[in-house]
C-alpha cells in the first residue's frame, strides 16, 4: 500500500527531492554565481516532470486514504502548470541576470510553489488543499518582494501577504465549518454527506472557502492586490503570477466545487457566475485607464479568470472543458506576451510605460506583428486561438442553460477588447517620439514568436487539447 501511494506522487517527490538538493547544492557551493545555470535546470527538470506526467502509463488513483488524487484532470493541470513555469523560467533569466535579480533562491522558490500547485490540483481533502495552497502562496509572497533594494517590489511582497493571509483565514474559517456540519475533511465524505441535504452552516462554509479561493484567481471582489502587485514585482515575478498560480487556483476550484460540493451544482453554480461576471466588467473597464502595461495585464489577467470562471459555473463535463482549454491557452498567451514585457527598455533600463510603444513597429516590425497577434487574441478576435478560448466558455454557458452569462461575457468580450487594441494602434499608427528598444535574449525572441506562431496556427486542431481536456473534464464530473 505505501509503495503504490508513493508511486501515485513520485512527481511531486521528485521535484520537492530537486529543489531540496538544488537549494543545499548553491549554499555551499556558488551561490548567486550558478544561478543561471540552476534556473535553465530547474526549467529543464520540470519540462521532464511534465513529460513523465503526460506519458504515464499508470492507472489513476487516489494516496494516503484519499487526501491525495491523482487523476486526468489534475495531470492535464499538472502538465500546464509546469510547461507555464518551465517557460516563465527560461524567459525571465536574462531580464534576472542583467537587473540584479539573479539568485539562486529565484528559481528554487518557484519549484516549491509549484510543488504547491501540484498537491492544490490533486488535493481530496480540505488538509491536503490547504496544506498544497500554502506552500504555493508563502512561496509567491517571498518572489513578490525578491527585489530587496526596491521600494515598490518591498510594498507588493507585503501586500500580497496581508490580503493573501486574510484569504488563508476565510478558507479555514469555510474549511472548519465544512468539517464542523459534514463530519469529515474527505471530499469524497462531504460529497456523500450532501446526498441527505445541505445544511444551512455547510453552504457557508462553502461560500467561505469559494471567496479564499477568489482571492487567489483575482476575482472580484477579491482582486485588489492584483493590480499592485502585478506593477511592484519584478516583471519575470509578475510573467509568472500571471500564468501558473492562476492554472493551479482555477483548477483548485473546479476540484472542490465538483468533487466535494458537486451534488449541489444550483447552490455554487449561481455564485461563480455573479464572481465571473463582477471579473469580467472590472477588468475590462478599469484597464482602458491603465498607463502601465503590467497593470494593464493585471486587469487582463482579472478578467479572463472571469471567462475561465465562466467555464466552471456550467455544470458538468462541458463546462469544466472548456474552463481547462480556456485556462491552457491563457497560460501560452502569457508567456508570448511577457517575453516582449521582459524586453522593454530604453538607455538600458526597463520600461513598461504604454505611451513608450508609439510607432514600435517601423523600429521592429517582425516583434510588433508577433505582438499583434498576441494581443489579437487576448482580445478573442478570430482566428486566433484566444478567440476559440472564449468560444467554448460562452457555448459551456449555453448549452448550461445560461444564455444571459454568455451575452453578459460577450459585451464584456467587447468592452476588454479596447485595450488591447489601443496598443496596437499605438505601434503601427502612433505619435513620433521617443520609441522603446526591444533586447531580446534568444530564449525570450523564440517564445514571443513561438507563441504567436502557435495562436494563428492553433485554428486547425488546437494542437489536440480538446479531446485531452474533455478526458480531464470527465475524470473530475464522473
Amino acid at each position: 500500500m505505501v509503495t503504490t501511494d508513493f508511486s501515485t506522487i513520485l512527481p511531486e517527490v521528485l521535484l520537492a527531492g530537486y529543489a531540496i538538493a538544488a537549494l543545499l547544492f548553491a549554499v555551499f557551493t556558488g551561490k548567486d554565481a550558478i544561478a543561471a545555470a540552476l534556473t535553465w535546470l530547474t526549467a529543464g527538470v520540470m519540462l521532464a516532470l511534465a513529460l513523465l506526467i503526460g506519458l504515464s502509463g499508470q492507472a489513476p488513483g487516489v494516496a494516503f486514504g484519499g487526501l491525495f488524487i491523482d487523476d486526468l484532470f489534475a495531470r492535464f493541470a499538472k502538465i500546464v502548470i509546469l510547461v507555464s513555469a518551465a517557460a516563465v523560467l527560461v524567459i525571465g533569466q536574462d531580464h534576472a541576470g542583467r537587473r540584479g535579480l539573479g539568485r539562486f533562491e529565484y528559481p528554487i522558490l518557484i519549484t516549491l510553489a509549484v510543488v504547491g500547485m501540484m498537491m492544490m490540483v490533486s488535493a481530496g481533502d480540505l488538509m491536503s488543499l490547504y496544506m498544497g495552497l500554502e506552500l504555493q502562496s508563502l512561496s509567491l509572497y517571498v518572489l513578490a518582494a525578491l527585489k530587496r533594494d526596491s521600494v515598490k517590489s518591498t510594498e507588493a511582497g507585503l501586500k500580497y501577504f496581508v490580503l493573501g493571509a486574510l484569504s488563508s483565514g476565510l478558507l479555514l474559517y469555510g474549511a472548519s465549518l465544512t468539517y464542523g456540519f459534514a463530519g469529515t475533511t474527505l471530499f469524497s465524505g462531504i460529497f456523500s454527506t450532501l446526498g441527505q441535504g445541505a445544511p444551512l452552516g455547510l453552504l457557508f462554509g462553502l461560500v467561505f472557502m469559494l471567496a479564499g479561493l477568489s482571492f487567489k484567481v483575482s476575482a472580484v471582489p477579491f482582486h485588489m492586490w492584483t493590480p499592485d502587485v502585478y506593477e511592484g514585482a519584478p516583471t519575470p515575478v509578475t510573467a509568472f503570477f500571471a500564468t501558473a498560480p492562476k492554472v493551479a487556483a482555477m483548477a483548485l476550484i473546479g476540484r472542490v466545487v465538483m468533487d466535494a460540493f458537486g451534488a449541489i451544482p444550483g447552490q455554487w453554480s449561481q455564485v461563480l457566475a455573479a464572481l465571473a461576471i463582477a471579473s469580467m466588467f472590472l477588468g475590462a473597464v478599469a484597464a482602458i485607464g491603465q498607463t502601465d502595461i503590467k497593470r494593464l495585464m493585471a486587469y487582463s489577467s482579472i478578467a479572463h479568470m472571469g471567462f475561465a470562471m465562466m467555464g466552471l459555473a456550467a455544470p458538468g463535463a462541458g463546462g469544466v472543458q472548456a474552463m481547462l482549454i480556456y485556462m491552457a491557452i491563457y497560460a501560452t498567451m502569457n508567456v508570448g506576451t511577457f517575453a516582449f514585457i521582459l524586453s522593454m527598455e530604453r538607455d538600458g533600463e526597463p520600461v513598461t510605460d504604454i505611451a513608450s510603444l508609439n510607432l514600435f513597429a517601423r523600429a521592429e516590425p517582425l516583434k510588433a506583428l508577433a505582438m499583434l497577434l498576441l494581443l489579437f487574441s487576448l482580445a478573442g478576435v478570430p482566428p486566433m486561438l484566444g478567440f476559440f478560448a472564449k468560444f467554448y466558455v460562452l457555448k459551456a454557458a449555453v448549452d448550461a442553460g445560461m444564455s444571459w452569462l454568455a451575452m453578459a461575457g460577450a459585451v464584456a468580450s467587447v468592452i476588454g477588447a479596447y485595450y488591447y487594441l489601443r496598443i496596437v494602434y499605438l505601434m503601427y499608427f502612433g505619435r513620433e517620439g521617443a520609441v522603446v528598444e526591444s533586447r531580446m535574449a534568444p530564449a525570450q525572441w523564440l517564445a514571443l514568436v513561438a507563441v504567436a506562431a502557435i495562436m494563428l496556427l492553433g485554428v486547425v486542431n488546437l494542437f489536440g487539447i480538446e479531446p485531452a481536456a474533455l478526458a480531464a473534464a470527465q475524470s473530475l464530473v464522473d
